[in-house]
């Protein structure tokens, strides 16, 4: 069985993943998937590179409750989340969320409830290297509305 989460250096590849997630669950009709690359841009400036870096264990256990979460609000059969870490370059992917259910409809949402967590909730921090030199962003952009929507709290971390 392949692990739910991982967090990792390596790129991945969208087909080779879908299809683990997939294997031998013969009551999958849906796959949901969402990949995140690299811009060039944040706020306005030029990113020529990013690095992302995590508290290992920590990250990881976070990630794995929000997938059982997942799992308890929405009829899902399997979920995978990949999310990169160390030096990227813009148009490197660096994040997939990938859900099966029977049905489109409750992979698609928990796919978005999975991704909003990621990107709000998650306990990454990078480093962007931009024409004025390196600045440290937390990683997770606040979006009280997509948390709301999932009647989740914005934390203050």
């Amino acid at each position: 069985m392949t692990a739910r989460v991982s967090i990792q250096t390596e790129d991945f590849d969208l087909s080779t993943e879908v299809a683990r997630l997939r294997v031998s669950d013969k009551g999958v009709g849906a796959v949901c998937s969402f990949i995140g690359t690299v811009r060039d841009r944040n706020d306005g400036k030029s990113v020529s590179t990013l690095e992302l870096e995590h508290y290992p264990g920590m990250t990881e256990k976070s990630i794995e409750a929000m997938i059982d979460e997942a799992h308890r609000r929405f009829n899902i059969l399997g979920a995978r989340v990949i999310h990169r870490v160390g030096l990227l370059q813009p148009l490197d992917q660096i994040v997939l969320v990938a859900v099966t259910s029977a049905h489109r409809g409750q992979s698609f949402q928990a796919c978005e409830f999975l991704m909003d967590y990621l990107k709000t909730q998650a306990p990454f921090w990078k480093k962007e290297q931009t024409p004025e030199g390196a600045r440290w962003v937390d990683a997770r952009v606040s979006d009280d509305a997509a948390l709301a929507r999932w009647g989740i709290e914005a934390s203050n971390g």
